[in-house]
């Protein structure tokens, strides 16, 4: 199970990207409201109803955390306490972590990516706490990765679906969308 986090003000295209490419490939994932509510509000205003709340999120058996950007959903994801934790818990056991966009801000306010490389959307890079900033699109690191924004979404989607299933299954999922990934823009794969 791979868990997507939404936050009132996420960033849409990257969260149902994920979420739609991911489930293509077989795997399953829930989108895990961080809110009281399961109805979750992206930054151009479209309600998603999230298959579950926080709370009822079985961490141990999670394969994989998933942080799409956007805001104020990233300044959401970095404020909730019992996330923050969670993340911590699960990186300390080597379990992977992914954040497009703002959302590396959160591994980097957690002192998660010391050591690490790491991107982030352009001009929030002081944001890598402890990383060495990467101007790629998409950037692997043991168990971290990071993705610049929007435009990244389906090489993020990608890369994690290479990540959790092989590059055979990635390039199924890419021709099958007729999708032709950019070269080179993903790092240490």
């Amino acid at each position: 199970m791979v868990y997507v986090f939404l936050a009132n003000g996420f960033e849409e295209l990257e969260a149902l990207t994920v979420v739609d490419l991911l489930r293509r490939a077989e795997i399953q994932v829930k989108t895990v409201s961080i809110m009281e509510d399961r109805l979750v509000y992206g930054s151009k205003g479209v309600g998603v109803e999230a298959d579950i709340l926080f709370k009822a999120g079985n961490y141990e058996t999670c394969q994989m955390l998933i942080l799409p950007g956007g805001m104020p959903g990233t300044t959401n994801l970095c404020n909730h306490r019992d996330l923050n934790e969670e993340l911590r818990e699960f990186y300390g056991k080597g379990k992977p972590i992914a954040a497009i966009c703002a959302a590396p801000m959160v591994l980097g306010r957690a002192g998660l990516l010391a050591g690490h490389k790491a991107t982030i959307y352009q001009g929030m890079e002081e944001e890598l706490a402890g990383a060495q900033p990467v101007d790629d699109d998409v950037v692997v690191s043991e168990n971290i990765i990071t993705s610049k924004g929007p435009g990244t979404a389906m090489d993020f989607a990608l890369t994690i679906i290479e990540y959790i299933k092989g590059t055979q299954k990635a390039e199924e999922i890419a021709a099958e969308l007729l999708y032709h990934r950019v070269q080179g823009a993903v790092s240490n794969l």
